[in-house]
Formats: structure tokens, C-alpha cells, sequence
């Protein structure tokens, strides 16, 4: 089966709408001091991952996060198996302040928005948080470059009575098949010129997921990486492939096939990453019922779109259906005829 992607946001905290921004201040900016305190929470609670110790991140996270810990232990002990034994390294990080955010009558919280401006230029990282209760933020971007292959932990951290606690964790890795998001970026640009636009909508799919820290996070180089994937994008995808909107195929059989979903995946460590296709049925059925059909549903996409076939190891192909349990099946492309 496929890996279940980690990039984990704790609880109520989403991309949504934004209210008056609040201050942002970058790490050139700070105090020594002010920093320092931020860095030395941030590389505790990296250690503490590293060691898969769950208890002791519980511990240091704010109290309403960790009464609802369930998840994170999981996301903990499969991050660590990558970082274990790594050296940590200071990517960046920020103080986000949000203490004069106000609640609403009903007790809820308006959208926080910081935005960064980075070395007194025009580049912008900016935060857009659902849900931020009103204090004293801070996001630390912790890399392992040494580990088992190179990773990041970013985590938002929260000042209670003068101490840095986690209020979220965001595990990534920082390269898929051997490559990082810039050159994911580069190939999709070369991909675009040459007329490839299937491959290269994946490809700056990928970038994007490699280079965004988390969700919530925008920044000017990531905006123009989407704007490049949005012009990219095949006529057959002007409008989104969704649930709602999905991608109608037909295949050699006169068959139709609906899919929901497209993207990448690295989840079988291979020297090319694979395709994921969500395929929308009204029935799975059995197994080897499920198992032909996605098979036909691989072949109905490759023939449509052939170009697909040179820069990914396989496909993966996942049916859904109403009520039931997705199927998930994976070929590599010399296995889908």
C-alpha cells in the first residue's frame, strides 16, 4: 500500500481566509537572544523525533494540542526511522505575533496572516493560519540533511509563561527518486518546452510538495512555481480534475473511466517517482475483479496519454467507491500493456 503522506497539520489548523495580518519577524531580525530561545525549543523537540520519544513530545507540546495525541505517535515513529542519528540543521525561522488577534462574540478566531519579507527585499514568505488562538508564535525549519535521505521538521511553536512549546509538526522529505524540488522544477520547465504538458503538470506537482514546508505556508518563489504549473496544465485539465469535475477517459475497451485525483508518489523508493490516478467506480468488487479493472484503467490513461509513460517508474491506481474501502494497485509501465 501506499505511504501515508505525513504532512501532518495538528488540530484546527488549515489554510482558510485571511483577516489583518499580523507581525512577522525573520530570523535576521531577532535578537541573539530571542533566537537563540527559539532555536534551542526548535532542535529539542527535532531530537525528541529523531528519538521516536512520543512521551516526551507530548510533554512539550500546549496542553489543548496534546490532550488529542493519537495520530502524531504514528507520524513520530515513521519520521524518526528516516532521521534517526542525523545532524540537525537550522533552515530558518520566524516569530509570528499574534497577540492581538481578538475573538469573535461567539468565541471563535479570524484567519492569521503574517506576512515575512525576506532580507529586506520583495520576496515574501507568508503565513495564513485557520483558527490561530490569540499569543506569540514561533516556526522553526529544522533539516537532516545526513539522515537516511535528506529530511525537514518544521514545527509552529506557542509562548506559554516564557516557554517555546509545539503547537504543530510537519515532517517532510526534502527529495523524491533521488532529486530535490528544484530540479523537479527545472525538468517541468524543460517539459513544458518541449510540449510535454502532462509530464511536466506532474513534475511541478512534485516541486511543489518538496519546497512548501507546510500547507499553510506561501511564499513569492512558490506562487511563481504554481502560476508556471497553472499555464502548464493540459487543455483536458483547464478546469481542475476533481470529484466533481473528473477527468472522463476511454479506453481501447470503450470503456469509460473517471478519475478524481491525479499526482505523484515515491513511496517504493524507485529511480523514478510513480503516477497516482483516483479512479471513481460504483462498485469495487472483488480482488481480482478490482485488481483487472485498475489494471484497464492504467492502460485506458497511458493510451490516451503516452507521453506519461518516459518519466515515471509505474502507476498507481486507486478505486473508490461509495462506502467501501479503496483499492490500491501499483504497475510499473512495462507491466501496463
Amino acid at each position: 500500500m501506499m505511504r501515508l503522506k505525513i504532512g501532518l497539520l495538528m488540530v484546527g489548523l488549515l489554510v482558510a481566509g485571511v483577516a489583518s495580518a499580523e507581525v512577522c519577524t525573520t530570523q535576521s531580525q531577532m535578537t541573539g537572544g530571542e533566537r537563540e530561545a527559539l532555536v534551542t525549543a526548535a532542535r529539542g523537540l527535532a531530537a525528541k523525533v529523531q528519538a521516536g520519544d512520543v512521551a516526551g513530545l507530548r510533554a512539550a507540546t500546549a496542553a489543548e494540542y496534546a490532550k488529542d495525541f493519537g495520530g502524531i505517535g504514528e507520524v513520530v515513529s515513521s519520521t524518526a526511522a528516516h532521521v534517526k542519528g542525523g545532524t540537525l540543521k537550522v533552515e530558518q525561522v520566524y516569530v509570528l505575533d499574534g497577540t492581538e488577534l481578538k475573538r469573535a462574540a461567539d468565541g471563535s478566531v479570524p484567519d492569521a496572516q503574517f506576512f515575512c519579507s525576506l532580507n529586506k527585499t520583495s520576496a515574501e514568505a507568508d503565513f495564513i493560519i485557520s483558527g490561530l488562538a490569540p499569543g506569540r508564535y514561533g516556526f522553526a525549519m529544522m533539516d537532516v540533511p545526513d539522515g537516511a535521505a535528506p529530511w525537514r521538521l518544521s514545527f509552529l511553536l506557542r509562548q506559554d509563561q516564557g516557554q517555546w512549546v509545539m503547537a504543530g509538526f510537519y515532517p517532510k522529505p526534502l527529495m523524491a527518486a533521488g532529486h530535490d524540488g528544484l530540479w523537479y522544477w527545472t525538468q517541468a520547465r524543460l517539459m513544458t518546452a518541449q510540449k510535454e504538458h502532462w509530464n511536466a503538470w506532474l513534475y511541478y506537482q512534485q516541486a511543489e510538495s518538496l519546497l512548501r514546508p507546510a500547507n499553510f505556508i506561501q511564499s513569492t518563489h512558490l506562487e511563481k512555481l504554481k502560476a508556471e504549473e497553472t499555464a502548464a496544465a493540459p487543455p483536458a485539465l483547464s478546469e481542475g480534475v476533481s470529484a466533481e469535475s473528473p477527468l472522463v477517459v476511454k479506453g481501447p475497451d470503450g470503456v469509460e473511466y473517471r478519475f478524481t485525483a491525479l499526482g505523484v508518489d515515491d513511496s517504493l523508493g524507485n529511480d523514478k517517482v510513480d503516477i497516482t490516478a483516483h479512479l471513481k467506480l460504483e462498485q469495487v468488487g472483488d480482488a481480482a475483479t478490482a485488481k483487472k479493472h485498475n489494471l484497464d484503467a492504467m492502460t485506458a490513461l497511458l493510451t490516451a496519454y503516452p507521453e506519461l509513460r518516459k518519466p515515471f517508474h509505474g502507476v498507481w491506481m486507486i478505486a473508490e467507491a461509495p462506502g467501501q474501502n479503496p483499492f490500491a494497485t501499483e504497475e510499473a509501465m512495462s507491466q501496463i500493456h
